[in-house]
């Protein structure tokens, strides 16, 4: 059995259309930003209701 070899793409651009302008640039930074301050807050309310008190009789 032959093993597939995976081949290594030349990609410089998002899209193929070219760089992107100043306000495309700036909107996905935004939007990673946003990103990251949701993952980090799910976080947080996961850890903080995650939290069990043991009762003994």
């Amino acid at each position: 059995m032959n093993k597939n070899k995976s081949t290594e793409l030349d990609v410089d651009f998002i899209g193929g259309q070219g760089p992107l302008t100043k306000s495309e640039e700036q909107a996905i930074s935004e939007f990673i930003k946003a990103q990251k301050l949701l993952r980090i807050k799910k976080q947080v309310r996961k850890i903080k209701t995650s939290v069990k008190t043991k009762v003994t009789v």
